[in-house]
């Protein structure tokens, strides 16, 4: 005999809940990459096309004694970088900036207290 239960209902997703899972999928991923990079245990400092600081994590927070709102925004090479070595890093940057790579460039840092560390890009 036919059975008289209705059909299963099946979801279906609309495109707008599909956009919502995508977005949300974005987020996630980009959370955790910002806390792979917070919690790194290795320097991770970044700059814009101006040589401002626009990533500074918490290992870099540590070795520097600068907080993140201290160094955002702030011209990396010339509040960072010692005074004698600023024309050379500043060229090595552009240089990065532009797409040429470069590897095991030490920078001399300046910490917060006035102490010299090195930090290997």
């Amino acid at each position: 005999p036919p059975s008289s239960a209705p059909p299963p209902k099946r979801s279906r997703l609309t495109a707008a809940a599909v956009a919502r899972l995508s977005d949300l999928s974005v987020l996630t991923m980009a959370h955790e990459l910002r806390q792979l990079i917070d919690t790194a245990n290795a320097p991770i400092f970044g700059i814009d096309k101006e040589g401002r600081v626009n990533e500074w994590n918490n290992k870099t927070v540590e070795i520097t004694g600068f907080s993140k709102e201290e160094a955002f925004n702030k011209p990396l090479v010339s509040t960072f970088i010692k005074s004698n070595l600023r024309d050379n890093v500043l060229a090595v940057l552009q240089s990065a900036l532009a797409g040429s790579e470069t590897s095991n460039y030490e920078l001399e840092f300046q910490t917060k207290t006035g102490e010299t560390v090195y930090l290997l890009v």
